[in-house]
């Protein structure tokens, strides 16, 4: 519904060296800005009776635009009848926007003329490239409706499993952290993702897949039956915010993404999983909204003085960390002997993924062998620890995280046809 921009804005590089005040600074910014990100989207912030309606939390892109992606049929409806069409066209926005067609069948011309003119968007991404490896693991660049690139991971589930395609989500433009190892951030911080970005990149991995939506909430109504994570909701069935971008820094759109995947595509909460490297308090904050999501902890190091080289944020965040970890699971080698001793000293009751590195160019970190990934394994496993070895997939096409972006983000970019 608007033209896409041509070229890439340049997100600030994030500096390397010790952790100070101006890193602290950019992190309570980033929490900030996700606050107003998620206020603002959940009323138009445009003054057409158009739009006025629209009203769920992904009804605003936070700059004046109404955004259909993410808003429930019924809400399209509304948005439908103010704009004096009747209800049922809500139906076909909604279904036409998961199913990402270029041109939504039975809408009249008139009625999209009417869009265009009170500025509301689709929500909808433009996939920039896609890069896929033999295993059939995907990595897409996506195009932000100002020209940035964001990144997801369709992962196939492997021959002969009953599970399905698992999409790995960005939750920011970058990431403000610091982690020595991620390439991310060495690409730069921009802002937060809303919600409906948050679900896109779903979409858009699950099309890629040959996999397409269909409305859960709709099908429900006439088939209380139907087994939403399978048979009515083709898009993927799983989904990790391990893209990215630090999850916790972005709470309310994270919790408000996560609602559109269970709602609106049948995604089951136990095959969401939440990442993160450690933000004060946030898991508190996280653990108040009763998701049935998995927490994934990304400890790094068993021990401060290692945390710390490894990410410089951890010098402020551990202690904090390990009392929101204790406080969370009970409401809801030597460094291995460490680790033990760790989840034994808070008493967490974990299993522990152990994630082989990926390796990023020019980095003085080293890919483990195979038999020291085992040692490792074995040391936390004989003290009855639950271990599993994380898989690594499509490191041909994925490679570490923010790398595709990396490359891409000084290239001009194509001028897209923008949906409807």
């Amino acid at each position: 519904m608007c033209a896409h921009p041509t070229s890439l804005l340049q997100d600030p590089a994030v500096r390397d060296g010790p952790w100070n005040a101006v890193d602290a600074g950019l992190v309570q910014a980033a929490q900030t800005q996700a606050s107003t990100l998620h206020d603002s989207a959940g009323s138009s912030s445009t003054n057409t009776t158009s739009s006025s309606s629209a009203t769920s939390s992904s009804s605003s892109s936070g700059s004046g635009r109404v955004v259909l992606l993410g808003q429930t049929p019924e809400q399209l409806g509304e948005l439908a009848k103010r704009m004096g069409q009747p209800a049922y066209r809500g139906k076909q926005l909604a279904d036409g926007i998961l199913k990402g067609a270029r041109r939504i069948a039975g809408l009249p011309a008139s009625f999209v003329a009417q869009l265009q003119e009170a500025g509301v968007t689709t929500g909808r991404s433009v996939v920039h490239h896609t890069v896929q490896a033999p295993d059939g693991t995907s990595k897409l660049l996506l195009q932000l409706a100002e020209g940035r690139l964001i990144e997801a991971v369709g992962i196939p589930a492997p021959a002969g499993s009953r599970e399905r395609l698992t999409v790995c989500v960005s939750s920011q433009v970058g990431c403000p952290m610091r982690c020595t190892f991620c390439a991310t951030g060495k690409g730069g911080f921009a802002r937060n993702l809303a919600a409906h970005e948050i679900l896109d990149q779903v979409l858009a991995v699950s099309e890629v897949h040959g996999l397409r939506a269909s409305n859960v909430g709709e099908q429900r109504k006439t088939d209380s039956s139907i087994q939403c994570t399978r048979s009515c909701c083709r898009a993927a069935g799983a989904a990790v915010f391990m893209g990215m971008g630090e999850p916790l820094l972005n709470l309310p759109n994270v919790v408000a993404a996560v609602a559109m995947l269970q709602q609106q595509l049948g995604m089951s909460g136990r095959a969401i999983t939440i990442s993160t490297v450690g933000v004060p308090n946030a898991i508190n904050r996280l653990a108040q909204h009763k998701l049935t999501a998995t927490l994934a902890v990304s400890l790094h190091a068993p021990n401060q003085e290692l945390r710390q080289q490894l990410v410089p944020s951890g010098r402020l965040l551990w202690d904090a960390l390990m009392q929101d970890c204790a406080a969370y699971f009970r409401a809801t080698g030597r460094r291995a002997r460490e680790l033990l001793a760790l989840l034994r000293r808070h008493k967490l009751l974990s299993h522990v993924n152990l994630i082989p590195w990926n390796p990023v160019g020019e980095s003085e970190f080293r890919r483990p062998s195979r038999a020291r990934v085992a040692a490792f394994k074995a040391v936390l496993e004989g003290a009855g620890l639950p271990v599993s070895v994380r898989t690594t997939r499509g490191l041909e096409a994925a490679a570490a995280c923010g790398q595709l972006r990396n490359m891409y983000q000084k290239q001009g970019l194509s001028n897209p046809q923008p949906l409807l």
